[in-house]
Protein backbone atom coordinates (compact mmCIF):
# COMPACT_ATOMS: atom_id res chain seq x y z
CA UNK A 1 0.00 0.00 0.00
CA UNK A 2 1.36 3.43 -0.94
CA UNK A 3 2.12 5.54 2.09
CA UNK A 4 -0.10 8.60 2.43
CA UNK A 5 1.48 12.04 2.54
CA UNK A 6 0.58 15.36 4.15
CA UNK A 7 1.82 18.80 3.30
CA UNK A 8 3.20 20.92 6.13
CA UNK A 9 0.02 23.03 6.11
CA UNK A 10 -2.22 19.95 6.23
CA UNK A 11 -0.27 18.48 9.15
CA UNK A 12 -0.60 21.80 10.99
CA UNK A 13 -4.38 21.83 10.53
CA UNK A 14 -4.71 18.19 11.56
CA UNK A 15 -2.75 18.89 14.76
CA UNK A 16 -4.75 22.00 15.66
CA UNK A 17 -8.05 20.23 14.99
CA UNK A 18 -7.02 17.31 17.19
CA UNK A 19 -6.10 19.76 19.94
CA UNK A 20 -9.49 21.46 19.81
CA UNK A 21 -8.61 24.66 17.98
CA UNK A 22 -10.67 24.08 14.84
CA UNK A 23 -14.32 23.93 15.83
CA UNK A 24 -16.85 26.12 14.07
CA UNK A 25 -19.39 27.00 16.74
CA UNK A 26 -18.78 30.72 16.40
CA UNK A 27 -18.01 32.87 13.39
CA UNK A 28 -14.72 34.51 12.56
CA UNK A 29 -11.53 34.31 14.56
CA UNK A 30 -11.71 32.20 17.67
CA UNK A 31 -14.10 29.97 15.77
CA UNK A 32 -13.24 26.97 17.95
CA UNK A 33 -15.26 28.43 20.84
CA UNK A 34 -18.92 27.84 21.67
CA UNK A 35 -21.33 30.76 21.24
CA UNK A 36 -22.70 30.20 24.77
CA UNK A 37 -21.32 29.89 28.27
CA UNK A 38 -19.31 26.64 28.44
CA UNK A 39 -20.76 23.97 30.75
CA UNK A 40 -19.67 20.67 32.21
CA UNK A 41 -20.34 18.89 28.91
CA UNK A 42 -17.77 21.14 27.28
CA UNK A 43 -15.28 20.43 30.07
CA UNK A 44 -15.84 16.70 29.61
CA UNK A 45 -15.33 17.06 25.87
CA UNK A 46 -11.94 18.71 26.55
CA UNK A 47 -11.01 15.91 28.96
CA UNK A 48 -11.99 13.34 26.32
CA UNK A 49 -9.99 15.18 23.68
CA UNK A 50 -6.76 16.09 25.52
CA UNK A 51 -6.67 13.43 28.28
CA UNK A 52 -4.61 15.61 30.63
CA UNK A 53 -3.90 19.17 31.75
CA UNK A 54 -0.42 19.84 33.08
CA UNK A 55 -0.06 21.37 36.55
CA UNK A 56 2.41 24.07 37.49
CA UNK A 57 2.74 25.98 40.75
CA UNK A 58 3.39 29.37 39.11
CA UNK A 59 0.32 31.58 39.26
CA UNK A 60 1.52 34.68 37.45
CA UNK A 61 -1.55 34.72 35.20
CA UNK A 62 -3.63 31.71 36.32
CA UNK A 63 -2.87 28.14 37.35
CA UNK A 64 -1.59 26.23 34.32
CA UNK A 65 -4.25 23.49 34.35
CA UNK A 66 -7.08 26.03 33.99
CA UNK A 67 -5.64 27.57 30.84
CA UNK A 68 -5.95 24.85 28.15
CA UNK A 69 -9.73 24.86 28.62
CA UNK A 70 -9.80 28.66 28.42
CA UNK A 71 -7.65 28.73 25.26
CA UNK A 72 -10.12 26.45 23.48
CA UNK A 73 -13.49 27.38 25.00
CA UNK A 74 -12.94 31.01 25.95
CA UNK A 75 -14.22 32.46 29.24
CA UNK A 76 -15.55 29.65 31.41
CA UNK A 77 -16.09 29.06 35.10
CA UNK A 78 -12.88 27.48 36.53
CA UNK A 79 -15.08 26.04 39.26
CA UNK A 80 -16.27 23.52 36.67
CA UNK A 81 -12.74 22.13 36.40
CA UNK A 82 -12.41 22.15 40.19
CA UNK A 83 -15.61 20.15 40.40
CA UNK A 84 -14.39 17.67 37.80
CA UNK A 85 -11.24 17.13 39.85
CA UNK A 86 -12.43 17.21 43.45
CA UNK A 87 -16.14 16.35 43.61
CA UNK A 88 -18.18 13.30 42.68
CA UNK A 89 -18.55 12.13 40.04
CA UNK A 90 -14.80 12.73 39.65
CA UNK A 91 -13.72 13.08 36.06
CA UNK A 92 -10.04 13.84 36.71
CA UNK A 93 -7.31 12.70 39.09
CA UNK A 94 -3.78 13.89 39.80
CA UNK A 95 -0.79 11.85 38.77
CA UNK A 96 2.23 11.77 36.46
CA UNK A 97 1.21 12.05 32.80
CA UNK A 98 3.35 14.22 30.57
CA UNK A 99 4.45 15.75 33.88
CA UNK A 100 2.48 16.43 37.07
CA UNK A 101 -1.01 16.62 35.61
CA UNK A 102 -4.72 16.26 36.16
CA UNK A 103 -5.66 13.28 34.02
CA UNK A 104 -8.83 11.68 32.68
CA UNK A 105 -9.94 9.37 35.48
CA UNK A 106 -10.58 6.59 32.99
CA UNK A 107 -6.82 6.35 32.41
CA UNK A 108 -6.03 5.56 36.05
CA UNK A 109 -5.95 1.78 35.49
CA UNK A 110 -3.61 2.24 32.50
CA UNK A 111 -1.19 4.23 34.69
CA UNK A 112 -1.03 1.69 37.50
CA UNK A 113 2.08 0.19 35.89
CA UNK A 114 3.84 3.46 36.71
CA UNK A 115 2.69 3.25 40.33
CA UNK A 116 3.96 -0.32 40.52
CA UNK A 117 7.32 0.76 39.11
CA UNK A 118 7.67 3.26 41.94
CA UNK A 119 6.69 0.60 44.48
CA UNK A 120 9.20 -1.88 43.04
CA UNK A 121 12.07 0.58 43.44
CA UNK A 122 11.98 0.32 47.23
CA UNK A 123 13.62 3.39 48.78
CA UNK A 124 12.85 6.37 46.60
CA UNK A 125 15.68 8.66 45.46
CA UNK A 126 14.03 11.34 47.59
CA UNK A 127 15.26 9.59 50.71
CA UNK A 128 14.84 11.34 54.03
CA UNK A 129 17.07 11.29 57.09
CA UNK A 130 14.66 8.86 58.74
CA UNK A 131 13.91 5.25 57.88
CA UNK A 132 11.62 5.45 54.88
CA UNK A 133 9.55 2.36 55.66
CA UNK A 134 8.76 3.41 59.22
CA UNK A 135 8.03 7.01 58.28
CA UNK A 136 5.81 6.01 55.36
CA UNK A 137 3.81 3.66 57.60
CA UNK A 138 3.37 6.40 60.22
CA UNK A 139 2.27 9.00 57.63
CA UNK A 140 -0.12 6.50 56.04
CA UNK A 141 -1.63 5.82 59.47
CA UNK A 142 -2.29 9.53 60.04
CA UNK A 143 -3.99 9.87 56.66
CA UNK A 144 -5.99 6.68 57.23
CA UNK A 145 -7.24 7.95 60.58
CA UNK A 146 -7.81 11.62 59.79
CA UNK A 147 -7.49 12.28 56.03
CA UNK A 148 -7.66 14.27 53.85
CA UNK A 149 -4.47 15.84 55.20
CA UNK A 150 -1.69 17.94 53.78
CA UNK A 151 1.99 17.45 54.68
CA UNK A 152 2.03 20.57 56.86
CA UNK A 153 -0.92 19.29 58.87
CA UNK A 154 0.85 15.96 59.40
CA UNK A 155 4.05 17.74 60.41
CA UNK A 156 2.20 19.39 63.30
CA UNK A 157 1.50 16.00 64.87
CA UNK A 158 4.90 14.45 64.05
CA UNK A 159 6.91 14.09 67.29
CA UNK A 160 10.11 13.66 65.30
CA UNK A 161 9.46 16.43 62.81
CA UNK A 162 12.62 17.82 61.22
CA UNK A 163 12.26 21.43 59.98
CA UNK A 164 12.31 21.91 56.24
CA UNK A 165 15.76 22.43 54.81
CA UNK A 166 16.60 25.76 53.24
CA UNK A 167 19.62 25.09 51.08
CA UNK A 168 17.79 24.04 47.87
CA UNK A 169 15.46 26.58 46.25
CA UNK A 170 12.15 24.99 45.29
CA UNK A 171 12.90 21.59 46.86
CA UNK A 172 12.89 22.39 50.58
CA UNK A 173 10.81 19.36 51.48
CA UNK A 174 10.36 18.01 54.97
CA UNK A 175 10.64 14.29 55.69
CA UNK A 176 6.83 14.11 55.88
CA UNK A 177 6.45 15.79 52.48
CA UNK A 178 8.94 13.29 51.00
CA UNK A 179 6.97 10.40 52.53
CA UNK A 180 3.72 11.76 51.07
CA UNK A 181 5.37 11.96 47.64
CA UNK A 182 6.53 8.36 47.89
CA UNK A 183 3.06 7.14 48.85
CA UNK A 184 1.48 9.26 46.11
CA UNK A 185 3.86 7.95 43.45
CA UNK A 186 3.04 4.37 44.47
CA UNK A 187 -0.69 5.00 44.17
CA UNK A 188 -1.41 4.41 47.86
CA UNK A 189 -2.67 7.95 48.49
CA UNK A 190 -3.92 10.61 46.11
CA UNK A 191 -5.01 14.24 46.41
CA UNK A 192 -8.63 14.54 47.45
CA UNK A 193 -8.43 18.29 46.88
CA UNK A 194 -6.04 21.25 47.05
CA UNK A 195 -6.17 23.95 49.70
CA UNK A 196 -6.09 27.72 49.16
CA UNK A 197 -2.27 27.61 49.00
CA UNK A 198 -2.55 25.01 46.21
CA UNK A 199 -1.13 22.32 48.49
CA UNK A 200 -2.31 18.74 48.05
CA UNK A 201 -4.64 17.30 50.67
CA UNK A 202 -4.08 13.54 50.56
CA UNK A 203 -6.44 10.68 51.29
CA UNK A 204 -6.43 6.95 50.67
CA UNK A 205 -6.89 6.25 46.99
CA UNK A 206 -9.89 4.01 47.71
CA UNK A 207 -11.65 6.93 49.43
CA UNK A 208 -11.09 9.27 46.48
CA UNK A 209 -11.49 7.37 43.21
CA UNK A 210 -14.93 6.27 41.99
CA UNK A 211 -15.75 2.65 42.76
CA UNK A 212 -16.09 1.93 39.05
CA UNK A 213 -12.43 2.85 38.54
CA UNK A 214 -11.28 0.92 41.60
CA UNK A 215 -13.12 -2.14 40.30
CA UNK A 216 -11.54 -1.89 36.83
CA UNK A 217 -8.89 -4.62 36.49
CA UNK A 218 -5.32 -3.49 35.97
CA UNK A 219 -4.56 -4.09 32.28
CA UNK A 220 -1.41 -5.96 31.19
CA UNK A 221 1.41 -3.58 30.31
CA UNK A 222 1.01 -4.03 26.55
CA UNK A 223 -2.70 -3.13 26.75
CA UNK A 224 -1.95 -0.16 29.04
CA UNK A 225 0.53 1.11 26.46
CA UNK A 226 -2.01 0.76 23.65
CA UNK A 227 -4.53 2.77 25.68
CA UNK A 228 -2.03 5.55 26.33
CA UNK A 229 -0.78 5.67 22.75
CA UNK A 230 -4.39 5.78 21.50
CA UNK A 231 -5.12 8.81 23.66
CA UNK A 232 -1.86 10.47 22.66
CA UNK A 233 -2.53 9.87 18.97
CA UNK A 234 -6.09 11.19 19.20
CA UNK A 235 -4.88 14.32 21.01
CA UNK A 236 -2.04 14.96 18.56
CA UNK A 237 -3.71 14.03 15.27
CA UNK A 238 -0.45 13.41 13.46
CA UNK A 239 2.71 12.53 15.34
CA UNK A 240 6.17 11.05 15.23
CA UNK A 241 7.07 8.09 17.40
CA UNK A 242 8.76 10.45 19.86
CA UNK A 243 5.67 12.71 19.97
CA UNK A 244 3.51 9.70 20.86
CA UNK A 245 5.71 8.57 23.73
CA UNK A 246 6.41 12.10 24.96
CA UNK A 247 2.70 12.80 25.51
CA UNK A 248 2.61 10.48 28.55
CA UNK A 249 6.39 10.19 28.90
CA UNK A 250 6.47 6.47 28.15
CA UNK A 251 9.71 4.77 27.16
CA UNK A 252 10.65 3.80 23.62
CA UNK A 253 10.76 0.15 24.67
CA UNK A 254 7.19 0.40 25.97
CA UNK A 255 5.78 2.54 23.17
CA UNK A 256 7.13 1.11 19.92
CA UNK A 257 5.30 -2.27 20.22
CA UNK A 258 2.05 -0.43 20.99
CA UNK A 259 2.48 1.74 17.89
CA UNK A 260 3.04 -1.38 15.78
CA UNK A 261 -0.09 -3.00 17.22
CA UNK A 262 -2.18 0.09 16.44
CA UNK A 263 -0.76 0.27 12.91
CA UNK A 264 -1.67 -3.38 12.38
CA UNK A 265 -5.19 -2.65 13.69
CA UNK A 266 -5.60 0.30 11.30
CA UNK A 267 -5.88 2.83 14.12
CA UNK A 268 -2.57 4.50 13.23
CA UNK A 269 -1.82 5.19 9.58
CA UNK A 270 1.84 5.63 8.55
CA UNK A 271 2.23 8.89 6.64
CA UNK A 272 5.02 11.09 5.36
CA UNK A 273 4.88 14.76 6.31
CA UNK A 274 6.54 17.49 4.31
CA UNK A 275 9.67 18.64 6.09
CA UNK A 276 9.72 15.82 8.67
CA UNK A 277 12.75 13.56 8.73
CA UNK A 278 11.05 11.15 11.16
CA UNK A 279 8.32 8.63 10.40
CA UNK A 280 4.84 9.94 11.14
CA UNK A 281 1.53 8.39 12.14
CA UNK A 282 -1.94 9.74 11.46
CA UNK A 283 -4.74 8.91 13.90
CA UNK A 284 -7.41 7.11 11.89
CA UNK A 285 -10.19 9.42 13.13
CA UNK A 286 -8.18 12.63 12.71
CA UNK A 287 -9.93 15.52 10.95
CA UNK A 288 -8.34 17.59 8.20
CA UNK A 289 -10.25 20.89 8.07
CA UNK A 290 -9.95 23.06 4.98
CA UNK A 291 -9.00 25.97 7.21
CA UNK A 292 -8.51 26.77 10.89
CA UNK A 293 -9.67 30.12 12.22
CA UNK A 294 -8.30 29.88 15.74
CA UNK A 295 -7.47 32.84 17.96
CA UNK A 296 -5.96 31.91 21.29
CA UNK A 297 -3.31 32.72 23.85
CA UNK A 298 -1.79 29.45 25.07
CA UNK A 299 0.09 28.65 28.25
CA UNK A 300 3.68 27.39 28.10
CA UNK A 301 2.34 24.16 29.65
CA UNK A 302 -0.47 23.62 27.15
CA UNK A 303 -0.48 20.22 25.45
CA UNK A 304 -0.05 21.91 22.06
CA UNK A 305 3.30 23.11 23.48
CA UNK A 306 4.49 19.84 25.05
CA UNK A 307 7.16 18.87 22.54
CA UNK A 308 9.30 21.84 21.48
CA UNK A 309 10.82 20.10 18.43
CA UNK A 310 7.29 19.25 17.29
CA UNK A 311 6.44 22.96 17.46
CA UNK A 312 9.27 23.69 15.07
CA UNK A 313 8.33 20.83 12.74
CA UNK A 314 4.66 21.82 12.58
CA UNK A 315 4.71 25.59 12.97
CA UNK A 316 8.30 26.72 12.40
CA UNK A 317 7.97 28.16 15.89
CA UNK A 318 10.95 28.14 18.25
CA UNK A 319 10.00 28.38 21.92
CA UNK A 320 11.90 27.99 25.16
CA UNK A 321 10.50 28.85 28.56
CA UNK A 322 12.68 31.40 30.34
CA UNK A 323 11.43 31.19 33.92
CA UNK A 324 14.78 29.89 35.14
CA UNK A 325 16.88 32.19 32.96
CA UNK A 326 18.38 35.22 34.77
CA UNK A 327 16.39 38.31 33.82
CA UNK A 328 19.22 40.07 31.90
CA UNK A 329 19.59 36.99 29.67
CA UNK A 330 15.91 36.51 28.83
CA UNK A 331 15.04 36.99 25.18
CA UNK A 332 11.25 37.27 25.32
CA UNK A 333 10.34 37.40 29.01
CA UNK A 334 9.58 35.48 32.18
CA UNK A 335 6.23 33.80 31.43
CA UNK A 336 5.53 34.05 27.73
CA UNK A 337 2.23 33.09 26.08
CA UNK A 338 2.35 32.21 22.38
CA UNK A 339 -0.54 33.60 20.32
CA UNK A 340 -2.23 31.46 17.66
CA UNK A 341 -4.07 33.21 14.85
CA UNK A 342 -5.58 31.12 12.07
CA UNK A 343 -3.33 28.08 11.90
CA UNK A 344 -0.02 29.73 12.86
CA UNK A 345 1.75 31.10 15.90
CA UNK A 346 2.02 34.79 15.04
CA UNK A 347 3.17 36.47 18.27
CA UNK A 348 4.20 35.94 21.88
CA UNK A 349 3.53 38.06 24.94
CA UNK A 350 5.06 38.09 28.41
CA UNK A 351 2.00 38.38 30.66
CA UNK A 352 1.34 39.07 34.31
CA UNK A 353 -1.99 39.40 36.09
CA UNK A 354 -1.36 42.38 38.37
CA UNK A 355 -4.17 41.72 40.79
CA UNK A 356 -3.26 44.59 43.10
CA UNK A 357 -3.59 47.10 40.26
CA UNK A 358 -6.46 45.22 38.62
CA UNK A 359 -4.84 44.98 35.20
CA UNK A 360 -3.33 42.40 32.86
CA UNK A 361 0.21 43.58 32.13
CA UNK A 362 1.87 42.87 28.81
CA UNK A 363 5.50 43.14 29.88
CA UNK A 364 6.70 42.45 26.34
CA UNK A 365 5.11 41.74 22.97
CA UNK A 366 6.85 40.17 20.01
CA UNK A 367 5.70 39.45 16.46
CA UNK A 368 6.84 36.37 14.54
CA UNK A 369 8.89 37.14 11.41
CA UNK A 370 6.27 35.80 8.99
CA UNK A 371 3.39 37.79 10.54
CA UNK A 372 2.15 41.33 9.84
CA UNK A 373 2.08 43.43 13.06
CA UNK A 374 -0.80 45.54 11.75
CA UNK A 375 -2.95 42.44 11.25
CA UNK A 376 -1.86 40.73 14.45
CA UNK A 377 -2.26 43.66 16.85
CA UNK A 378 -6.07 44.12 16.79
CA UNK A 379 -6.67 40.37 17.07
CA UNK A 380 -4.21 40.10 19.95
CA UNK A 381 -5.69 43.15 21.65
CA UNK A 382 -9.16 41.59 21.51
CA UNK A 383 -7.83 38.35 22.98
CA UNK A 384 -5.99 40.18 25.77
CA UNK A 385 -9.15 42.09 26.66
CA UNK A 386 -11.10 38.83 26.76
CA UNK A 387 -8.51 37.23 29.04
CA UNK A 388 -8.41 40.24 31.35
CA UNK A 389 -12.17 40.09 31.74
CA UNK A 390 -12.03 36.33 32.46
CA UNK A 391 -9.43 36.98 35.16
CA UNK A 392 -11.60 39.67 36.75
CA UNK A 393 -9.22 42.47 35.76
CA UNK A 394 -10.36 45.88 34.54
CA UNK A 395 -7.94 46.46 31.70
CA UNK A 396 -4.74 45.74 29.79
CA UNK A 397 -1.50 47.71 30.12
CA UNK A 398 1.17 47.27 27.44
CA UNK A 399 4.82 48.00 28.24
CA UNK A 400 7.12 49.24 25.48
CA UNK A 401 9.35 46.14 25.27
CA UNK A 402 9.25 44.05 22.11
CA UNK A 403 8.84 44.71 18.40
CA UNK A 404 5.04 44.39 18.58
CA UNK A 405 4.52 46.68 21.57
CA UNK A 406 4.19 49.95 19.65
CA UNK A 407 1.49 48.75 17.26
CA UNK A 408 -0.28 46.80 20.04
CA UNK A 409 -0.58 49.76 22.39
CA UNK A 410 -2.38 51.75 19.66
CA UNK A 411 -5.26 49.27 19.55
CA UNK A 412 -5.49 48.08 23.17
CA UNK A 413 -7.29 51.15 24.55
CA UNK A 414 -10.07 51.19 21.91
CA UNK A 415 -10.73 47.50 22.48
CA UNK A 416 -11.12 48.06 26.21
CA UNK A 417 -13.62 50.84 25.61
CA UNK A 418 -16.06 48.54 23.78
Amino acid sequence: MRKQSLSAAQARRVALAAQGFAGHNAGGRGGQRPDRAPGMRDIQAMINRLAQFQIDTINIVARAHYLPVYSRLGPYDPGLLDRALAKNPRRLFEYWGHAASVIDINLQPALRFRMQQYADRGDHPWASDRTNQDLDAWVLHQITESGPLGPREIEHIDPDHVPRKKEHWGWNWSDVKVACERLFNRGVITPARRNSQFERQYDLIERVLPQQILDTPTPPLDEAMRQLVRRAAAALGVASEFDLRDYFRTSQQQTVPAIKDLVDAGELIPVSVEGWSSHAYLWHEAKLPRSVEARALVSPFDSVMFERDRLERLFEFFYRIEIYVPEPKRVHGYYVYPFILGDRFVARVDLKADRAAGVLRVNAAWCEPHADPEQVSPELAAELALMADWLGLSGVVVNDRGDLARSLVKVVAPVLML
